[in-house]
């Protein structure tokens, strides 16, 4: 490919942490007059909603995107950009006038492992059976790449990232308040395990690390929920529905130390156990000892965390996985 492509990016106005993270860094990557939003999706152009919902938001774009819209029928590439009804409904209206060179790409940002499974739960199953009977997607990136799973070969991984340009301006100089933070709801039995280890150990009970949280009373939004986490010795991250969490790639960029269970799913580039983060038994039998450890030995644990920092802004940020589909993209194109 000569040149950089022009995308249709077909989207869900509904909050989708991929699509958007995808969107963003594509059009700060190619520039916003280089992507054709459909339908208009006013959340990546104008500051309404708070952090992590505006993970698409790329701000300066809303002319730029306006424009586009006349030259909707001009473009190298299709994205559908989310496993949401009204993101398939969007694109099977229009599927039948996509040129049979141009390439179609799906990002399954799902929590389930099967190919556009979350549509299953979203009851639209049979809407996403007649997309790909009407024509199949020539590239999928799948979020919850399963390692145990084999997948066909136009399957590329791709899980969530961060958007830096939604982190706090200082965020590196935010006063350490907490010990050993987990702010989670129980959408895991790992995370109800992982609670009633931590809820009276360390500082955890003073600061919200607890049974029964419920989200909606959370207190830590927006730009104080990623204040707040840069502010914690270290944090812990636990699978919800699926592996992959937002919060896996927050802590690193916010410059803490992020424990965990290793994600079970590819991640290309992934943060090396010990060295860039640090990886507790799936058992969680040793999740209170690292703790203590990393707790007690200050030093090393901030050579770990800002090794991670460095590494989560060198390859996983929005624009990292932007160029990854851009890349992908440009085998495609003849």
């Amino acid at each position: 490919m000569d040149k950089q492509p022009v995308i249709l990016f077909i989207n869900s106005h509904e909050p989708d942490y991929l699509q958007d993270i995808c969107y963003s860094g594509l059009a700060e990557t190619l520039g916003s007059e280089r992507i054709i939003d459909l339908p208009w999706n006013p959340h990546f152009h104008v500051k309404a909603r708070l952090y992590p919902r505006n993970l698409g938001l790329y701000s300066g774009s809303t002319i730029s995107s306006i424009k586009q819209r006349f030259k909707k029928s001009q473009y190298d590439a299709v994205i559908v950009g989310s496993a949401k009804p009204l993101c398939l409904e969007a694109y099977f209206k229009i599927v039948k006038k996509i040129p049979a060179p141009i390439p179609v790409i799906f990002i399954d940002g799902g929590d389930w492992p099967e190919i556009g499974g979350d549509l299953k739960r979203l009851k639209a199953w049979d809407l996403y059976q007649e997309v790909i009977k009407t024509r199949p997607f020539d590239i999928i990136f799948k979020r919850e790449y399963l390692e145990t799973v084999e997948y066909p070969g136009n399957v590329y991984p791709l899980p969530f990232g961060f958007n830096y340009h939604r982190l706090p301006v200082n965020i590196s100089e935010a006063p350490l308040k907490y010990q050993v933070s987990f702010w989670a709801v129980e959408s895991n039995p790992l995370r109800t395990k992982a609670l009633d280890i931590l809820q009276n150990k360390f500082d955890c009970r003073e600061n919200g690390t607890v049974r029964k949280q419920v989200f909606s009373k959370y207190h830590r939004k927006g730009k104080k929920y990623l204040e707040e986490l840069a502010a914690c010795r270290i944090v812990i991250n636990m699978p919800g529905v699926g592996w992959d969490t937002l919060r896996y790639w927050e802590v690193p960029a916010v410059g803490r130390l992020l424990i965990s269970p290793r994600p079970k799913i590819v991640i290309p580039d992934n943060f090396i156990d010990r060295q860039e983060i640090v990886f507790c038994r799936d058992d969680l039998s040793d999740l209170l000892d690292l703790c203590s450890y990393y707790l007690e030995h200050e030093s090393e644990r901030e050579i770990i965390a800002k090794a991670g920092a460095v590494k989560a802004r060198l390859k996983h940020s929005n624009i990292s996985r932007a160029r990854q589909i851009i890349d992908i993209i440009g085998k495609t194109i003849k």
